[in-house]
């Protein structure tokens, strides 16, 4: 990977400071009862106030949803009581990311969970540098994890992230694999996202999909609503993830839902199905967002 410049680095920085700032918001105005579209909304707003867009739509996952749930157009679902919420949160900046995470423990019984993983985040970033090993840090959540008496979800990853692309193509397992040779780059950032579980330790693919991105940049023979919808994504989002939530000016619900799943079927979109522990356990997630450079580590997402 080609050096990153001073500007390409303050952006990414920029982008970092936006998300720790909105996650810290969403800690305090999350609460059992409140309708996740207000949340999502709220949220997807500071984003942009702050100076920054919603690199994906922001994530509200219930339970044993582990990931990829974001509210639709007319959502009535509110934070169930005695629940576990995981925040995921996306922030670019001329398409530099930020992607953070925070899991919102409404209920004791689960505490020991979240304090795990935030744990085994926290440790892992402990050991980041240039030229550590990926299954290093893979080992280092693992092992923190089962020691608190708890499973990684091994399904689920970090990931590097590039410009404009969410997942660049390198995952961090969050188990040990002793074969991976990849190391940790200057120059590169990556996502840091242990997933626990009281559970079997993997994620399953609900039917419901809340979260599509384009899959291809060109397309010929959609109809003149795909058509609108799709020259629409590709301007304003790119190869982003985006939600229904935020095309909802371009067509009627209907009309726009139609458009949504023919493109799907068509496989210009691809779609993020909600993703659930596959024994129905509570999973915690936290996440942080690290640019490694030759002689530091900046934790984007951590606030200064």
């Amino acid at each position: 990977m080609a050096e990153l410049s001073s500007e390409e680095i303050r952006k990414y920085i920029k982008a970092g400071e936006i998300a720790a700032r909105v996650r810290e918001l969403a800690i305090k105005h999350v609460k059992p009862g409140m309708r996740i579209l207000n949340i999502a909304e709220f949220i997807e707003s500071k984003i942009r106030e702050f100076g920054g867009k919603p690199a994906f739509p922001c994530n509200i996952s219930i339970n044993e949803e582990a990931a990829h749930r974001t509210p639709i157009i007319d959502d009535r679902l509110v934070i169930p009581d005695n629940s576990i919420v995981k925040v995921d949160i996306g922030v670019h900046v001329d398409g530099y990311i930020a992607d953070t995470a925070v899991t919102l423990n409404f209920n004791p019984q689960y505490e020991g969970l979240t304090l795990a993983v935030e744990e085994a985040l926290e440790r892992a970033l402990d050991i980041i540098h240039a030229g550590i090993k990926i299954n290093q840090v893979s080992k280092v959540i693992e092992e923190t994890l089962k020691r608190r008496g708890f499973r990684p979800i091994k399904n689920l990853s970090g990931h590097n992230l590039l410009r404009y692309t969410i997942h660049g193509g390198l995952s961090i397992p969050n188990v040990y694999e002793p074969l991976l040779m990849s190391k940790f780059k200057p120059g590169e950032i990556y996502a840091i996202e242990p997933f626990g579980t009281t559970g079997v330790g993997y994620v399953i693919e609900a039917d419901t999909i809340t979260i599509y991105a384009l899959s291809k940049m060109k397309s010929k023979g959609l109809t003149a609503q795909e058509a609108l919808i799709f020259n629409h994504i590709r301007q304003e989002y790119k190869t982003l993830p985006f939600s229904e939530r935020w095309l909802k000016n371009l067509l009627n619900i209907n009309d726009l839902r139609k458009a949504l799943t023919s493109l799907h079927k068509k496989k210009v979109l691809r779609g993020y199905p909600i993703l659930i522990e596959a024994s129905k356990a509570m999973v915690a997630q936290f996440e942080h967002t690290v640019l490694v450079l030759d002689k530091e580590v900046i934790v984007t997402t951590k606030l200064k």
